[in-house]
């Protein structure tokens, strides 16, 4: 290990084992020179390939397991982070569950299920990491990811939004609970649109997507990236949740 890598920032990202908006995250932040800790639950075995894989090439990096409903479990995860690396200097949120239920079957167990991983995990592990940065001169950043959607919400996500909802709520409550103990704790929050869309989804469905955007492209995950980056790089932004969708949250053709 040379001086720069052990005195590189460290970054854990949430919900990064699969090739989803978190692993494009950790991998451009690797690319930056962090050590990155990749987090996944279900997908830990694509995390730690990923982790091994980057090591080889001769970066800084570690996978951690744990199931974001578990307080034990966050606790443990990161311990073991900083166990292995003393610090962390930017945790990324983006472990979610987004399962459509028609109101119709809609119980407490699926509202339960979204909000442990949607709000309870990503509160969990921001004040896991909130803490370890107020007492780092340093300071700190935690992105959390929310969903630009909670404005104008569709039919059959009602559990998902309510529970995406509250991390705007909770990322604002927390830029000022962790900026009054350390002003240089920031915490911000991204509300993503249509970045990442299946790739066997209909020509026609996905041309509609686009077509209701107001710039009428596909953001792809380097609009969340280049976000991500942004928040980074400028102090000066703390307890903002910025809409990532091309225009999404205040536009909504007639046809729509």
């Amino acid at each position: 290990m040379t001086a720069s890598q052990h005195t590189a920032p460290v970054a854990l990202v949430t919900g990064s084992g699969r090739r989803r908006l978190g692993y494009h995250v950790a991998l451009a932040l690797r690319d930056r020179g962090y050590r990155v800790a990749l987090h996944a639950h279900a997908h830990l075995d694509q995390a730690r390939q990923s982790a091994a894989a980057w090591q080889a090439a001769g970066h800084e990096a570690l996978a951690l397991g744990a199931d974001l409903r578990s307080e034990e479990q966050i606790e443990r995860m990161f311990q073991e982070l900083l166990d292995h690396w003393g610090r962390i200097d930017l945790l990324v949120n983006t472990a979610s569950v987004w399962e459509a239920v028609p109101l119709e079957n809609l119980s407490a167990q699926a509202i339960r299920h979204h909000w442990e991983v949607n709000t309870l995990g990503t509160f969990l592990c921001a004040l896991a990491a909130g803490r370890q940065m107020i007492a780092q001169s340093e300071g700190g950043l935690i992105v959390n990811f929310g969903d630009w959607a909670t404005t104008r919400p569709y039919r059959h996500y009602a559990a998902y939004f309510a529970a995406k909802g509250a991390v705007e709520a909770l990322t604002r409550s927390l830029a000022v609970e962790l900026g009054t103990r350390n002003p240089r704790v920031r915490v911000n929050a991204l509300l993503p649109g249509p970045v990442l869309l299946p790739e066997d989804m209909d020509p026609k469905a996905r041309q509609r997507v686009i077509d209701a955007t107001l710039v009428k492209q596909q953001g792809g995950a380097a609009a969340v990236v280049q976000a991500v980056l942004a928040l980074v790089d400028n102090p000066f932004l703390t307890g903002v949740c910025l809409p990532v969708d091309g225009g999404r949250s205040i536009y909504c053709p007639a046809e729509q």
